[in-house]
C-alpha cells in the first residue's frame, strides 16, 4: 500500500492519537509496572536497555534498547492494552521513480525462506485473529505493522513478518505479478497484443488519476529537488517498467538490514518474549553494516521558485471554469527537533484551521476557490518539514490575487499575532486528544513517531507531549511575540519557497495513454520473435502458478477453538429525560463524556431528502443563538471534542424491506464542560443561523469539492452503493444520501447562483429533524459522572422542549420496535416498512476520467437475524480469500477485489481494476466455484477466523453499546449470530450459494465507474450516466 505524505499522521492536526485499554484486564502486575523495573545498561537477549521513561499522560512506560551486534534500534511502549502491536521500519531512500521500495514492499510479502508458499501475507489474514495487518511505503521509509489481542497469534504473525522482511524469496515470478511485466492481453492467446500488467503498476495508475495526489507528488518533488524526495517512491507509472528484478534484489540487500531498522512493540505482552524471538529468528543471523541511507539536508535556495503542472479535468468539479490550484510551499526546519516541530505544527493550525484562522478568512471566505489546496499546513513527514498554503477550484485569472493575499496575510500575522483564546482552544484540543481512547492506539503511536525516529530523532521525546505543551506555554509567556517571530523567520524571510500552480489539460489523459503506448512499443520493438515466445510461455507459467491450489501448511495458524465462545456483555440502562428515551452506558472514558442523539427522518417530506447531508454538514457551522459562525467554532474548540451531525440508514435486523432513517448528533467534552456543550446544542436546536448566504456558499463549495475529490479514492464504495440501489428500500435511501446521486446533487447546488431556495429548505428540514418528539439519546461516561450527566441532559431537554411538535409521519407504514426487547416500558424505535417494495435489476455505468475501473455487483439476500446470514458472511470471506483474490488481483491485476455481506446484500467489488465487464464474469465464476463445493474444511475454518477477527475487533469505551443504540442489535442477538457463525458447515455454504447467488434465484444490481467503454455503450441492457 502506498502512503502519500498528506496521509501520514499530520502530527497534531487530524488524528486523535491516544489510545485505548481495549479490555481492562486486571493482572497481578501491570505491563507498566513490569517495564518500570528495567534498568539502563541491562542486557536482554542480545539487546541493551538504553533508557526507561514513564509517560503518565499516555498511561505507558517507554523502554528504549539497541541490539548489540547489529545496532538495530528498538522501542517498547508498555501499556495495559491487550491490542498488542509490532512494527518494523526500514529507511528506504530510492534515487529513481521506478517504485522500487513500493514493489519490494509487495514482493517481500509473497513468500520467504521459512514460509515459501505464495503470498503468506494474504494467507495469514485468514489464519489469525489480527486486528490490523498491512505494510506502508512512505517517501523515505517502509513500515510493516500488525496488531492482535491474542498472545499466540502475536508470535505467529511476528514469525511470518520477520521472515518476510529479512529472508524473502523475491522470486522473479512474484516481481512480475506485483511489479510489472509484459504479457499477452489474453495470456492463453499468443496472438493477442502485448500489454503492461502488474499490481503496483495499476495501483499507481489509479493513484495518479487523483488530481490531489498528482499535485501533492509534484509539490514534494519540486520543493526538495536534490535527493530522495525528488522521486516518486511509490512509482511513476511510466518509470515502473524500467525496474529490473536484479535492482529489486539489490535494494533489499542494502536497505532491509537490521542496521537500517527500527523495531517498535506496544501493549501488555512481556517485552523479553519479543526480544528473544526477534533475536533468534532474525537478528542473530546478521553482522553490523553501515547502511548509508541518511538523507542529507536539502540545500537552501537563495531565491524563491515558481513552477506549473497540468492534470486531467474533473467532470464533477463544482464549477468547470474554475479548476486551477495554486499553492505556496515553504521549507522549514529538521523534524528531529521535537519542540520546534511541535511549535510549527501548532502555528500551522493557528494559521489555517477553522473560520477564525487568518488564512481561512483571507482565502476561503472571499470564495476565490472551493477549498484550501490538497496539500495544506504543516507536513512533518520529510526530514525537513514544510508548510503549504493555497487554493484549489480557482480561476486562472485570480493567480496574482491569491499570491498577493498570501504574502499580505503573512504580514498581517507578524503585525497582530493570534488571540489568546485561539491558542487556549488549540491546547484544549490536544488535551482531549490525549484523553480520548481509540482502539488502535499502538498503530497511531507507531505512525506518529515513524518520521522523526526514521531520521534519528528521539521517539520518547515525541511521546512526552505534555512537556512540549508546558515548554510552549512558558516560552510564550517569556516572549509574547514568540509565534510572530517564527512566522517572520520561516515565512516572510524564507527564500526557499515554491509557488506551484496546476491547471486542467483537456488532453491530459490522452497524453498519458499515448506516453504509455510509446513506452510499450519501444519495449516491444526491442523484442525478437524468440523473446515474444518466451514472454508467452512465462505468461502461461505465471497463470499456472496463480491457478494452482496453494499449500499453505507451512504457515502457522490459530484454530477455531482459539476463538472465545461467548462475547462479554455490555450493560446499559434505559430511562427517559423529559419523555425522551436515553441509553446510559458506564465506561472508563478517562474523564470524557460522549453524547449521541438519533433524530428520525420519518416526518420529513420526501422531496427534501436529498438536502439532508448538506443540512448535516452545515448545521453546526453557520452560527447559533447569540454566536456568529466564527464564535460558534471558537466555543466548540474551547469547550468540546467536536460536534457533528451525520445521516443514518439502519436496515432492520429481521426484515429486508424495513429500515430506520435519521440523523445522528455526536459530541464529546471534558466533564467540566458538560453545561457548555449542551448549551451549544440547545442554541443549534432553538436558533440555528441559516441566513448567512456567503457562509453557506463557502460550505457548499467545500462540500461539493470534497465529494468530487473522494471518488477516485472510494470508487468501489460508490459502485456498491449504486449496485444496491434498487434491491432494498434502505439501499435506495443510501444512494440518495451517500451515493453518486448525492455527488451530482451537490454539484448542482454548487452551480446555483441564488441559494435562497436552499436556505428555505434547510429551515424546513430543521423543524422536522431537531424535534425531541422523535429522538433518542445515548450517554457514555464514567460511573462517577453519570448522575451529573443525566441532570445536565434533563435540563438540555427542557431548554429545547419548544421544538417538540407532534408531526405526522410522511408514510403510514410505521412499525414500532421496543428499544429494550426484555422490557415492555413502551420506549421504541419507529421503523419504516415497505412491504410492497419491488426489487429490480439494473446495470449502471458512470463514465469518469479515470484510467481504471471500480466495479460492483450486489445481490438481495437475507437480513442479520436470518439463519442463513452467518453462512453468507463466511462464504463472502472464503470466496474473497480462496477465489476472487486470485482472479481479480493476481490474474486480473486490480489493486483489490472481493465479496462482502451486509445490510441484506451480498456484494462483489473490485478496486482500481484495469478490466471492466471481464471482472463481472470473475464474480460469476466465484459463484460457480462456491456451488461446486471445491473447498476444504481448512478453507472454512480460515474464513471463520477472518470473520471473527472483524466481529471481535476492539471497541473503544466511547463506542460501547452503540450497536445496540443505533440498530437495536442486543448482546443476545450478537451471541446468537456468533453461534450460527461457529455452526457454519460445508453443506450450508453450498446451499446458500445455490439458494441466493445462482443465476435463476438472484435479483442483482451492477454498477461500474470508469473510462469510456464502447462495448457498454452499445449494450442496451446498460444505463450510461
Amino acid at each position: 500500500m502506498f502512503r502519500q505524505t498528506k496521509a501520514v499522521l499530520q502530527k497534531l492536526r487530524s488524528v486523535s492519537f491516544y489510545g485505548q485499554q481495549s479490555t481492562w484486564r486486571l493482572k497481578s502486575t501491570s505491563a507498566i509496572e513490569r517495564a518500570s523495573q528495567y534498568r539502563p545498561g541491562q542486557k536482554i537477549h542480545g539487546f541493551t536497555v538504553r533508557e526507561v521513561v514513564a509517560v503518565p499522560d499516555l498511561f505507558l512506560t517507554a523502554v528504549k534498547l539497541t541490539h548489540d551486534k547489529t545496532g538495530a534500534q528498538y522501542l517498547h511502549a508498555a501499556r495495559d492494552d491487550s491490542n498488542n502491536l509490532f512494527s518494523v521500519l526500514f529507511r528506504t531512500t530510492p534515487m529513481d521513480s521506478t517504485g522500487v521500495p513500493h514493489i519490494l514492499e509487495h514482493t517481500v510479502l509473497c513468500g520467504s525462506e521459512k514460509y515459501p508458499c505464495r503470498d503468506p501475507f494474504f494467507k495469514m489474514l485468514n489464519r489469525s485473529l489480527s486486528t490490523f495487518m498491512n505494510a506502508f511505503t512512505a517517501s523515505d521509509y517502509t513500515m510493516y505493522p500488525f496488531s492482535t489481542q491474542n498472545g499466540k497469534d502475536f508470535q505467529n504473525l511476528l514469525s511470518v513478518y520477520l521472515d518476510a522482511a529479512f529472508f524473502p524469496c523475491l522470486r522473479e515470478q512474484d516481481f512480475w505479478q506485483e511489479g510489472w511485466r509484459l504479457e499477452n492481453e489474453n495470456p492463453t492467446d499468443p496472438n493477442s497484443p502485448l500489454v503492461f500488467k502488474g499490481v503496483v503498476f495499476n495501483e499507481m495508475k489509479g493513484a495518479f488519476s487523483d488530481n490531489e495526489r498528482v499535485y501533492a507528488q509534484h509539490l514534494q518533488n519540486k520543493l526538495y529537488p536534490d535527493h530522495t524526495y525528488s522521486v516518486v517512491s511509490g512509482g511513476e507509472p511510466l518509470a515502473i517498467p524500467d525496474l529490473t528484478w536484479e535492482q529489486l534484489k539489490q535494494f533489499h540487500a542494502t536497505h532491509y538490514h537490521p542496521s537500517n531498522a527500527r523495531f517498535f512493540t506496544y501493549g501488555d505482552l512481556p517485552l523479553e518474549q519479543h526480544l528473544k524471538q526477534i533475536e533468534e529468528e532474525a537478528l542473530s543471523k546478521f553482522e553490523r553494516i553501515n547502511p548509508n541511507t541518511e538523507v542529507p539536508p536539502q540545500p537552501h535556495w537563495s531565491s524563491p521558485r515558481e513552477d506549473h503542472v497540468t492534470c486531467s479535468p474533473d467532470a464533477l468539479a463544482p464549477d468547470p471554469a474554475r479548476q486551477n490550484t495554486l499553492c505556496v510551499s515553504y521549507l522549514l526546519g529538521d523534524i528531529t527537533d521535537t519542540f520546534e516541530g511541535f511549535t510549527l505544527s501548532l502555528l500551522s493550525s493557528l494559521m489555517i484551521s477553522g473560520p477564525n484562522s487568518p488564512f481561512y478568512k483571507a482565502l476561503i471566505e472571499p470564495n476565490i476557490g472551493t477549498d484550501f489546496s490538497s496539500v495544506v499546513g504543516y507536513d512533518g513527514s520529510t526530514k525537513e518539514a514544510s508548510f503549504s498554503i493555497g487554493l484549489q477550484g480557482m480561476a486562472e485569472e485570480d493567480t496574482e490575487r491569491v499570491k498577493q493575499i498570501i504574502s499580505q496575510t503573512i504580514n498581517d500575522i507578524i503585525e497582530s499575532g493570534f488571540e489568546e483564546e485561539r491558542i487556549d482552544a488549540l491546547l484544549h484540543k490536544i488535551q482531549i486528544q490525549m484523553k480520548h481512547q481509540s482502539t488502535n492506539f499502538g498503530l497511531s503511536l507507531a505512525s506518529y513517531i515513524a518520521s522523526s525516529w526514521n531520521h534519528d530523532g528521539d521517539p520518547v521525546e515525541l511521546l512526552q507531549i505534555n512537556d512540549s505543551v508546558a515548554k510552549f506555554k512558558q516560552t510564550l509567556k517569556e516572549n509574547p511575540r514568540f509565534l510572530q517571530d517564527k512566522v517572520k523567520h520561516y515565512f516572510k524571510e524564507n527564500t526557499h519557497r515554491l509557488t506551484l500552480s496546476m491547471s486542467p489539460d483537456e488532453v491530459y489523459l490522452e497524453k498519458q495513454a499515448k506516453a504509455e503506448e510509446e513506452k510499450l512499443q519501444k519495449k516491444i520493438h526491442a523484442l525478437s520473435d524468440s523473446d515474444k515466445k518466451d514472454i508467452y510461455e512465462k505468461g502461461l507459467e505465471l497463470l499456472a502458478a496463480q491457478s494452482k491450489t496453494q499449500d499453505a501448511s507451512c504457515l502457522p495458524a490459530l484454530k477455531v477453538s482459539d476463538i472465545e465462545p461467548t462475547i462479554p456483555v455490555t450493560p446499559v440502562q434505559i430511562s427517559t429525560a423529559v419523555g425522551v428515551p436515553v441509553q446510559y452506558c458506564e465506561q472508563p472514558t478517562n474523564g470524557l463524556v460522549y453524547f449521541r442523539a438519533m433524530c428520525s427522518l420519518n416526518t420529513l417530506p420526501e422531496d427534501l431528502r436529498l438536502y439532508v447531508p448538506l443540512f448535516c454538514s452545515v448545521v453546526t457551522k453557520m452560527g447559533c443563538g447569540g454566536l456568529d459562525y466564527r464564535q460558534q467554532s471558537q466555543q466548540m474548540e474551547l469547550r468540546t471534542g467536536g460536534m457533528s451531525v451525520s445521516t443514518q440508514v439502519v436496515p432492520d435486523s429481521t426484515q429486508l424491506d424495513m429500515y430506520e432513517q435519521g440523523v445522528l448528533l455526536s459530541s464529546s467534552c471534558l466533564e467540566r464542560n458538560l453545561p457548555h456543550m449542551f448549551h451549544l446544542w440547545s442554541d443549534i436546536f432553538n436558533n440555528p443561523h441559516f441566513d448567512e448566504v456567503e457562509r453557506l456558499r463557502v460550505l457548499v463549495m467545500m462540500s461539493a469539492q470534497e465529494l468530487a475529490n473522494g471518488i477516485s479514492y472510494s470508487g468501489h464504495m460508490y459502485a456498491m452503493t449504486r449496485a444496491g440501489r434498487h434491491l432494498t428500500p434502505a439501499g435506495d435511501l443510501n444512494e440518495t444520501l451517500g451515493g453518486m446521486e448525492q455527488v451530482k446533487f451537490m454539484k448542482r447546488v454548487a452551480e446555483l447562483s441564488d441559494l435562497s431556495q436552499v436556505i428555505r429548505t434547510l429551515v424546513r428540514i430543521k423543524k422536522h429533524l431537531l424535534n425531541p418528539d422523535n429522538m433518542r439519546c445515548a450517554i457514555n461516561t464514567t460511573p462517577q459522572k453519570m448522575s451529573d450527566t443525566a441532570a445536565q441532559l434533563e435540563s438540555f431537554m427542557k431548554d429545547v422542549a419548544d421544538n417538540r411538535k407532534e408531526r405526522k409521519p410522511v408514510r403510514s407504514n410505521i412499525i414500532e420496535r421496543p428499544l429494550d426487547p426484555s422490557d415492555v416500558s413502551g420506549l421504541s424505535r419507529k421503523l419504516i416498512s415497505e412491504q410492497n417494495f419491488q426489487p429490480c435489476q439494473m446495470k449502471t455505468f458512470f463514465q469518469l476520467p479515470f484510467p481504471v475501473h471500480f466495479i460492483s455487483e450486489s445481490i438481495r439476500t437475507v437480513p442479520f437475524s436470518h439463519h442463513d446470514y452467518a453462512s453468507l458472511c463466511i462464504l463472502a470471506r472464503m470466496m474473497t480469500a480462496k477465489f476472487l483474490h486470485g482472479e481479480i488481483r493476481e490474474k486480473g491485476g486490480a489493486y483489490g477485489g472481493g465479496a462482502r455481506m451486509g445490510g441484506g446484500l451480498f456484494s462483489f467489488y473490485s478496486y482500481r481494476d484495469p478490466n471492466s465487464v471481464q471482472t463481472l464474469s470473475a464474480f460469476r465464476r466465484g459463484v460457480d466455484w462456491a456451488k461446486s463445493g471445491q473447498f476444504t474444511q481448512q478453507d472454512i475454518d480460515e474464513a471463520k477466523l477472518s470473520v471473527f477477527s472483524a466481529v471481535d475487533s476492539p471497541v473503544a469505551p466511547a463506542d460501547k453499546g452503540m450497536g445496540r443504540f443505533l440498530s437495536g442489535v442486543t448482546d443476545e442477538m450478537k451471541q446468537n449470530h456468533r453461534e450460527r457463525l461457529f455452526a457454519v458447515t460445508h453443506q450450508s455454504l453450498v446451499e446458500v450459494a445455490e439458494r441466493y447467488l445462482g443465476v435463476g434465484q438472484r435479483t442483482c444490481g451492477v454498477a461500474i465507474l470508469g473510462p469510456e467503454n464502447e462495448a457498454i455503450k452499445k449494450d442496451p441492457s446498460w444505463i450510461v450516466k
